[in-house]
């Protein structure tokens, strides 16, 4: 068990009492009837970006090697997440494996690159969902569930009813499609995306999808809309709202300047964001000369920057360590 201090008390401003999560306001039947527009959905699957117009129910396949049925990696108590997140009894993780981008500096690339892990239907998700909450967790975090938002929405309408009472997270890298998020409508709580790059050029060159800034934007924002700010329970754990994660890179001050900037204009100065430094070398980065130019730490300078800039383009919530 991790040894934390006291959550700080939350801003009075961003608080929610009484707090219930959004899926209970929708009934049994509308979550049954969104179960079925997902499935639907994956007859041509646009559920990502990737747009592969292939009939998933029929197990076809394409860019995130996943069919009818999500993959799961791991499930379980994680420790490792935002404070908010994790509290003292772990935010309860379903890792699903595959991953519609290709970062060549992946660090699960194990997971995201290659075929892994057990193929599960809505029923055992559900089941998994209900085992963490038995354990104690504070939400049900999806990780990587671009690809399956689908699957994620099925899932939760097959435990709803089965008793699930927490939260839902959704862990995403930000490259989402729209009609996916629509889905999600109402049954998310809390989204936290990654936000990676601001130019086309860096995004094709770095994760194979020159797409990504214009997607991540329109993905971010729908987010926002949906469920506004991050806010707190009295306890210091998050409820409900957005929570951009930025990993600082070496050598991309100039995009956290336009990322910040966008989420501080486009969003709110109220955005709660996670400034991250645990960018290291792996995967392809080391391994082939053309990605030198991240092929290092970021400096202690670059991450101070990372953090002045933030603050210098009117954001003020930022996440630390408890």
């Amino acid at each position: 068990m991790f040894a934390l201090r006291s959550p700080p008390k939350p801003d009075a401003r961003f608080v929610i009492e009484n707090f219930k999560p959004a899926y209970t306001h929708m009934g049994y039947d509308k979550l049954r009837l969104r179960a079925e527009r997902a499935l639907r959905e994956l007859e041509d699957c646009c559920a990502c970006p990737r747009d592969c117009h292939v009939n998933r129910l029929q197990d076809e396949m394409r860019v995130c090697n996943t069919g009818r049925h999500a993959v799961v990696s791991s499930i379980f108590a994680h420790f490792g997440e935002e404070d908010c997140l994790r509290g003292w009894n772990g935010s309860g993780t379903i890792f699903f494996g595959q991953c519609n981008l290709r970062c060549v500096f992946c660090q699960n690339w194990d997971i995201s690159q290659r075929n892994s892990g057990e193929i599960c239907r809505a029923d055992q998700l559900a089941d998994y969902m209900l085992v963490l909450q038995d354990r104690g967790c504070h939400n049900i975090n999806f990780v990587t569930p671009e690809h399956v938002a689908p699957q994620v929405a099925e899932a939760i309408a097959e435990a709803v009813p089965r008793g699930l009472r927490l939260p839902i997270v959704y862990n995403t890298s930000g490259y989402d499609a729209l009609a996916s998020l629509k889905l999600l409508d109402g049954l998310v709580d809390i989204y936290m995306p990654d936000f990676k790059f601001w130019h086309r050029e860096t995004a094709r060159a770095y994760a194979k999808a020159k797409d990504y800034p214009e997607r991540a934007r329109r993905a971010i924002y729908e987010m926002h809309r949906q469920v506004g700010p991050l806010r707190f329970g009295r306890d210091g754990l998050a409820r409900r709202g957005v929570l951009v994660r930025y990993l600082v890179m070496p050598g991309q001050l100039e995009e956290a300047k336009a990322i910040f900037h966008w989420l501080a204009t486009a969003l709110s100065e109220d955005t709660y964001v996670n400034i991250m430094d645990q960018y290291r070398p792996a995967y392809e980065v080391g391994q082939n000369p053309k990605y030198d130019a991240i092929n290092r730490r970021p400096t202690s300078g670059e991450l101070a920057a990372a953090r002045k800039l933030a603050r210098e383009a009117g954001l003020w919530r930022f996440d630390q360590r408890w």
